[in-house]
């Protein structure tokens, strides 16, 4: 049924559990339809993952119309969660597919963003298949806009036309973000990284300046893959250098794979019926099962900080969720497990403020990621260091190697002190 992005959202009931398309395929049109009924509606239940674009519903004045339970916790939606209007899911993205699927999480109506239907009618949920395929064929009522600018991408994500209840026609191009500026102490962190990848290594990296930085400084890398649970448009000159391959890859060679993806516009129009391309359900691409099947899978994340015996805090500052726990377990975990794998934590030695990202102790409520346990490699700006089957002390001697070297005395008097007592 084709109609209008006011008709389509009537459907939206008090109490409904709905779900949002995620990152930049989040379908701005309907999601405003739907938060201009904040004073019709009571008590609407909105999942997602990170979307790009505003986020209506998240203001105070709609709190009694809309609880927001996100999977991960992004810019645009980070007050409402920190000023407990909302509260965030803690969870593995190679998880979330199944609290869909298996009921735990019921969902009433998909708001999605689709390419036109092909000759047979198939539409494609383009640059976010992540835990959107599987919202989609769980939810109740399907409400989509029909997007020439969402580029038709293989894998997973194809949606019959069929299969959707009521149809808006909007063409909008999808947000475009990709700052190619990288700073000297993100290009020391990229070189530092680079160094540690291999030749035929499958490689896993977010968003964001140091995945960006790490990019640029593999262009005399050869046969390089991508697995991973998303790109952006760092990847592009490498695979216009024939240096992104997929030759060595053991799960879809000569591919490359991901779940979502956010960038320009030059990245989308890649992405556009690029059989190179697979965009693939977080419950695979982000199972360790699978993960750990590719040679010298190098994953590369991010951490708000760390402490001296490796515990990785990435989705907190203090008690304050910043962001998510996202696809790092399962990435560290399965690069550990891959032949020739290496799980690697990235992050500068200071904040802006230039407090130090190395600490004795995590901050007070801060959350655990990454587990003293399942921490490998650490690298900043300073250098690499592996702490897999190293000691407390000898941890803690490395990770002060590596801190900025104004607080590195100061690390080292108190960690003394801390464990004489």
């Amino acid at each position: 049924m084709i109609t209008t992005p006011e008709e389509a959202v009537k459907c939206i009931q008090s109490n409904d559990h709905v779900f949002i398309h995620s990152a930049a395929a989040a379908p701005q049109s309907l999601v405003n339809a739907m938060s201009n009924r904040y004073q019709e509606l009571k008590n609407v239940s909105i999942y997602s993952l990170h979307t790009e674009g505003n986020a209506p519903y998240a203001q105070a004045e709609m709190a009694d119309a809309f609880h927001l339970k996100p999977f991960f916790v992004g810019q645009n939606i980070r007050e409402n969660i920190q000023s407990n209007r909302g509260s965030y899911i803690p969870v593995f993205l190679s998880e979330v597919p199944s609290l869909f699927r298996s009921g735990i999480i019921q969902l009433d109506v998909a708001l999605i963003s689709v390419s036109p239907p092909d000759l047979h009618g198939y539409c494609s949920l383009g640059t976010s298949v992540d835990i959107s395929l599987a919202a989609v064929q769980s939810a109740k009522i399907i409400i989509a806009q029909l997007n020439e600018h969402v580029p038709r991408t293989h894998g997973d994500g194809f949606l019959h036309i069929s299969k959707i209840n009521y149809v808006i026609e909007e063409n909008t191009f999808l947000p475009g973000i990709y700052d190619p500026t990288i700073s000297a102490v993100e290009l020391a962190i990229g070189k530092n990284i680079a160094e540690l990848v291999e030749d035929g290594a499958t490689l896993q990296m977010g968003i964001g300046s140091i995945p960006n930085a790490v990019l640029s400084c593999l262009e005399n890398h050869k046969n390089l893959g991508i697995h991973s649970e998303m790109f952006s448009d760092g990847i592009l000159p490498l695979v216009e250098k024939g240096i992104i391959t997929g030759s060595k890859k053991s799960k879809y060679r000569n591919s490359i794979i991901g779940s979502f993806a956010v960038g320009s516009q030059k990245l989308y129009d890649f992405m556009h019926d690029n059989p190179m391309v697979k965009m693939l359900d977080f419950a695979y691409v982000n199972s360790v099962e699978v993960i750990r099947k590719n040679q010298k899978v190098t994953a590369i994340n991010s951490a708000i900080e760390i402490d001296l015996t490796g515990q990785i805090c990435a989705d907190s500052i203090g008690s304050k969720i910043f962001s998510g726990v996202g696809g790092q377990m399962d990435f560290i975990r399965g690069a550990s497990l891959s032949e020739g794998g290496k799980p690697i934590i990235a992050l500068p030695s200071t904040t802006k403020r230039g407090d130090s990202k190395i600490v004795v102790s995590l901050k007070k409520g801060a959350g655990v990621v990454t587990t003293r346990a399942h921490v490998h490699w650490v690298v900043t700006e300073y250098g690499a260091v592996n702490l897999h089957g190293k000691s407390i002390h000898e941890r803690a001697k490395l990770l002060i190697g590596i801190a900025h070297p104004a607080h590195r005395e100061s690390l080292e008097k108190e960690f003394y002190s801390l464990t004489n007592n």
